[in-house]
């Protein structure tokens, strides 16, 4: 949960990215160091990594995110980053990946969160005016 001087918010994401052509690279040090970037930009962004696993061919990460933050420029960053560091410290990823792109064009996102569609929809008809009824609510439907 994350508290401003006047909100109060948790949102949550589930992000999946795949390396180029679903290569197996990431693997031992290269998986490790990718691990380490990852936190590394996270945490640059005050991003919290609520669950993250980094596997063969791909990453996926669930964060709790600050409202200032967009998904899309938060995945840019952590995916042109982490290229950008692997190639250059693993030469080896340099000569497979010849056009300098490591990671694949886009990613996978799911928002997340503790309350479900239903939950919401009791929260909003519940808070409906039951005295009057003669629509001084403005229903959005």
């Amino acid at each position: 949960m994350r508290k401003g001087s006047h909100t109060t918010t948790r949102l949550t994401c589930h992000i999946v990215w795949v390396t180029k052509y679903r290569y197996h690279v990431l693997k031992g040090d290269i998986q490790k160091r990718c691990r380490e970037l990852v936190i590394q930009a996270c945490d640059v962004e005050e991003v919290e990594i609520l669950k993250g696993v980094v596997s063969k061919d791909h990453v996926h990460i669930h964060i709790e995110y600050p409202p200032r933050i967009s998904i899309s420029q938060l995945v840019k960053r952590i995916k042109g980053r982490s290229s950008r560091l692997l190639q250059q410290e693993y030469p080896t990823l340099r000569q497979r990946y010849w056009g300098r792109y490591f990671w694949a064009t886009g990613y996978g996102a799911w928002s997340t969160g503790n309350i479900t569609d239903e939950m919401v929809q009791a929260y909003l008809e519940h808070h409906r005016s039951k005295e009057d009824d003669d629509d001084s609510d403005f229903i959005l439907e």
